[in-house]
């Protein structure tokens, strides 16, 4: 075979599987939406209707009649501000368990309580002492985003081989020293496994949070919709919040493979 025919048959290979995926997914839909009896829109209309929405995306008639654009830029928007305010809080503090046995028996108990905890039981406290959706939903993913960064990053620390942390104090470094030269490099690949697990709690957190709040946000929109009973907008924003999930999924994996151990500690 020539390198062009090489090419297009591993490019075959890699494409077929996803598309007979996503043609087998259709099929059942189309199976369903014929056995309805109406009440199912069809793959067709479901398509002519994206068409609709997306032909404009941010439209802006009032706060409640906005386009999804608009929508799910607020949704994000939300999600920035509680994960990063638990990247802040949850990294630091991973860090902290894992190097102080102390501080790891003291909060072990207490995480393992909160944990567990289902997101949205958080969105009543913070409704009680922020008195506003909008802060409660940004609490929300805060307080459910920050538990993978913690754990994680803290069994980053703790799997440092204990030969690197001997040789650090034989040669007498400083705890930034150790920081900057071993602890970071060492627990970087666990720390953005944490980062993309919370990342995917928080987007899946906002959604369920927006669809009882209200306001502006992708879930709500997509709860408004149910209540003017548009099932073709509920589907379509159902793959929407699939693809922006999927897309941050992705940004991170990339984002972790870009920082591999060898590169950080060069």
């Amino acid at each position: 075979m020539t390198p062009i025919q090489l090419k297009t048959r591993a490019l075959a290979q890699a494409a077929l599987p996803p598309l007979l995926g996503f043609a087998m997914l259709v099929l059942i839909w189309q199976i369903i939406a014929s056995q309805s009896g109406g009440t199912f829109p069809t793959p067709h209309a479901t398509l002519e209707q994206a068409i609709t929405v997306f032909s404009d995306p941010f439209y802006r008639k009032s706060i409640n009649d906005q386009g999804i654009g608009w929508n799910v830029l607020s949704s994000l928007r939300r999600v920035a501000l509680g994960f990063g305010l638990a990247a802040l809080v949850g990294i630091p503090l991973g860090f902290a368990i894992g190097r102080s046995t102390f501080i790891n028996r003291m909060l072990n108990p207490i995480i393992g309580l909160l944990r567990p905890v289902s997101p949205l039981a958080w969105l009543p406290i913070g409704l009680l002492v922020f008195k506003g959706a909008n802060p409660a939903a940004i609490w929300t993913i805060f307080i459910c985003s920050i538990w993978p960064m913690v754990i994680n990053t803290a069994i980053g620390v703790q799997r440092i081989p204990s030969d690197y942390l001997n040789v650090a104090k034989v040669l007498d470094l400083s705890e930034w020293k150790i920081f900057k030269t071993i602890l970071l490099p060492s627990t970087l690949p666990y720390m953005l496994t944490g980062v993309r697990l919370a990342v995917g709690t928080a987007w899946l957190v906002i959604v369920a949070a927006e669809m009882l709040t209200g306001g502006v946000g992708i879930g709500f929109w997509l709860w408004d919709e149910w209540n003017n009973l548009n099932v073709k907008n509920i589907i379509i924003a159902i793959f929407m919040i699939g693809v922006v999930g999927l897309a941050l999924e992705f940004l991170l994996i990339k984002l972790a493979s870009a920082f591999t151990y060898e590169e950080t500690a060069a």
